[in-house]
């Protein structure tokens, strides 16, 4: 396991300014935030800091101003969310460095917390300008990262900030790192990786990665489609990437030295159409789709084939979804391996991590979100770290 400092290494910290970078960006309609997901992970943190006296400095980002201050990209506009998720009232502060916070530092009382301008109407957050990171940290007494969905990022208050203060990862951080470490760092064996979704070329790193750490690579989506294409599948008017059969093979090949089994669909469901419930519906081996049709999820025989795969195996990682989940029936393959799954984990065999958007959004649609044993929110970050990628905010944790 790597070795980083959490919350349960800090001394008394009353009346200290613990700086605290926190994922808001946070889906809005019409000025309201819409899922404060990302709040609720960050307030153990928050709420536990404020618990030991210290006073809290949310630092975060929200949009993409490009270093100019926008007021549409204001993270107060997310104000109203945190606080309703805190049952607490919360400071805004309308800089991040000089003397308006060191101001406002003076009014807070310890167990206060208040919320720094966005991180990135100032060019020097997305440069990591080392002179910016100094002069948010010169407010602090210590830093605490909570954004995993961030660490990808090398900027000023995600990596640059954590070489300049005493360093931890907050809860969410913490929980997020162990259990991708029970996922891809040191998994019990069998390990199985799902990953789905609509091309390969999106997740080349992912599977090249993948193939020398699994022993079960799982294929769906309409990157399964450039897999069977490229063993000599007709695929007729699917959704797939024909110029990456040579990539394709390569991963393939890769995976059978490795001693990756990869798993493609055998029977498939095809329709002419892609519409709810379409006439042209049909269940078809892989070698029977009509040039006029397409594949849109895997097949019932296929599933259960997977089901049973999964039952061998004592470690899950799930990226992306089977088939073409939004719209029924081509959720069904994704929702009835996630609900199998869900059980083993829930039964103790299983130790189940999932992310990505679209990850999400399946598990809670096949109602399996809570029974997994861990779903990451975070998009980029976690196909990284699925890619094997070092995270430039973790390291610098760990380095702390």
């Amino acid at each position: 396991m790597t070795r980083f400092k959490t919350l349960d290494d800090l001394g008394d910290v009353a009346g200290k300014v613990a700086l605290v970078r926190v994922d808001l960006n946070l889906p809005m309609q019409d000025g309201a935030v819409t899922d404060d997901t990302r709040v609720r992970a960050s307030a153990p943190t928050i709420l536990e800091l404020a618990g030991k006296g210290a006073k809290v400095l949310l630092l975060a980002h929200f949009g993409r101003p490009k270093g100019e201050r926008a007021s549409t990209l204001s993270v107060s506009m997310t104000l109203d969310a945190v606080q309703a998720v805190l049952h607490e009232e919360v400071m805004f502060i309308p800089e991040i460095t000089g003397p308006v916070v060191e101001q406002a530092i003076g009014i807070l009382q310890p167990g206060d917390i208040a919320m720094l301008e966005n991180t990135r109407f100032w060019k020097g957050e997305e440069a990591n300008d080392p002179d910016f990171a100094a002069a948010i940290a010169a407010n602090g007494d210590f830093y605490v990262n909570d954004a995993f969905s961030a660490a990808h990022r090398a900027h000023a208050s995600t990596e640059g900030i954590a070489h300049l203060l005493p360093a931890y990862a907050g809860r969410s951080m913490e929980a997020e790192l162990k259990a991708l470490d029970a996922a891809l760092g040191n998994p019990a064996k069998p390990v199985a990786a799902v990953v789905g979704g609509a091309k390969v070329s999106s997740k080349l790193d992912v599977l090249k990665h993948l193939v020398t750490r699994v022993e079960h690579l799982i294929i769906g989506g309409g990157m399964a489609n450039t897999f069977l294409a490229a063993r000599g599948v007709d695929v007729g008017k699917s959704l797939c990437e024909h110029d990456l059969a040579s990539t394709a093979e390569e991963i393939l090949d890769a995976a059978d030295k490795a001693g990756c089994t990869v798993h493609l669909p055998y029977d498939v469901v095809v329709a002419k159409e892609f519409a709810a419930n379409p006439a042209s519906l049909r269940t078809c081996n892989v070698h029977e789709v009509a040039p006029d049709e397409m594949i849109l999820d895997i097949g019932p025989q296929a599933v259960e084939a997977l089901a049973d795969v999964l039952k061998t195996c004592r470690t899950l990682v799930w990226n992306g979804p089977l088939g073409a989940f939004e719209m029924a029936p081509f959720d069904t393959a994704t929702v009835s391996l996630a609900r199998s799954a869900a059980a083993l984990t829930v039964e103790g065999a299983l130790v189940s991590v999932a992310g990505g958007g679209d990850t999400v959004a399946a598990l809670n649609h096949a109602g399996v979100a809570d029974d997994f044993s861990y779903v990451s929110t975070a998009g980029g970050a976690f196909l990284e770290w699925m890619e094997g990628k070092e995270l430039p905010g973790v390291v610098a944790l760990e380095q702390a």
